[in-house]
């Protein structure tokens, strides 16, 4: 089957950065199902993975964290897919990725993809859906209320992938007044169309903005990208018994700044649970169905922003390049060998 990898961590503008390869066709075992392949998604973590990773074999490293396909055979143990069913989902970090036709997964944390969607609207979703309702539900735990915090939730990178399906899942199921920020008018009218209440500009301090909004502290912020840069801002931002929340990586993080105001911290890692084989493993395939019934229902849109064709070496690097240049809105979904 074919395969885009590397061996040799290379800047991306590097021809051998993301090389085709052919692989055998796997076979499902256990409870893997084997996906063919129609479409993915390129993250943040494709970048960082690459530029930290290398070979230790001469065997390519297959990266890819988001996909949409057909399951083609079903492991020995599988309970609730068959061949032919749709799917979506974001994978395991530490498998081989999902650029290559077909693709071994966990059923535990697969979903079924939303009927309302393509293929490529859907790989858009997996990722960050996993993350963003992590991030609210299961760390900052959203649904319990912070004493001074005015029932208000901080976005920061509200137009990044994350940021995306976070403002729609904040709006859609809770009732908090959701502040996402954003730089760019462009980035600013994608936030402002996913539904954020307010807008704020982080090139700015974020605290004074509040003021002016005539808005009260924040109890509960997500910080998604840029954390060092804003982190002593965002402790000012921040209400009394708050609760903080970071997915990025940091090279400084201290949490001194948030003591006086007791404030919690919280990280957020989508690949926990398959990396650990946790128990609760499987929660992560029920709440992609879950948002599949909330885009078929039309309460929660694809982040998609830009499609591209077909699923090449070339046109994966393209697609790093992008991300890395840290300018995207929504995400880039790359569709077809």
């Amino acid at each position: 089957m074919r395969a885009i990898g590397y061996t040799t961590s290379l800047p991306v503008n590097d021809q051998k950065s993301l090389e085709e390869f052919n692989l055998p066709k796997p076979t499902a075992q256990g409870r893997d199902l084997l996906v063919e392949i129609r479409a993915v998604a390129v993250n943040p973590v494709d970048t960082k993975v690459r530029m930290r990773r290398q070979s230790e074999n001469g065997e390519p490293i297959v990266l890819g964290y988001d996909a949409a396909g057909v399951v083609a055979e079903v492991g020995s143990d599988v309970n609730d897919f068959s061949p032919g069913d749709e799917v979506y989902y974001a994978g395991d970090v530490t498998r081989p990725g999902t650029n290559s036709e077909f693709h071994l997964v966990d059923e535990r944390i697969v979903g079924r993809k939303p009927k309302s969607l393509s293929y490529a609207e859907a790989a858009a979703l997996p990722l960050t859906t996993i993350t963003a309702w992590e991030a609210l539900f299961d760390r900052l735990k959203v649904q319990d209320k912070v004493g001074n915090g005015a029932g208000s939730l901080l976005i920061v990178g509200g137009a990044g992938g994350v940021g995306s399906i976070a403002i729609q899942l904040a709006r859609q199921l809770t009732d908090l007044t959701v502040i996402a920020t954003a730089s760019r008018p462009e980035s600013q009218s994608w936030v402002k169309e996913l539904g954020a209440h307010h807008v704020f500009d982080h090139s700015r301090k974020i605290a004074p903005q509040f003021e002016e909004a005539g808005l009260n502290p924040p109890g509960l912020v997500f910080s998604t990208t840029h954390t060092e840069h804003h982190l002593q801002d965002l402790a000012e931002t921040i209400a009394p018994q708050g609760r903080f929340l970071l997915i990025d990586d940091p090279q400084d993080f201290s949490i001194m700044p948030f003591k006086q105001k007791a404030v919690s911290i919280h990280w957020e890692f989508m690949f926990t649970r398959s990396m650990f084989q946790t128990a609760d493993m499987d929660a992560q395939g029920r709440l992609l169905t879950e948002v599949a019934d909330l885009v078929d229902q039309g309460r929660i849109g694809t982040t998609l922003s830009d499609v591209v064709s077909p699923i090449s070496a070339e046109t994966l690097r393209r697609a790093h390049q992008q991300v890395e240049s840290q300018k995207t809105v929504g995400k880039i979904v790359l569709e077809d060998f």
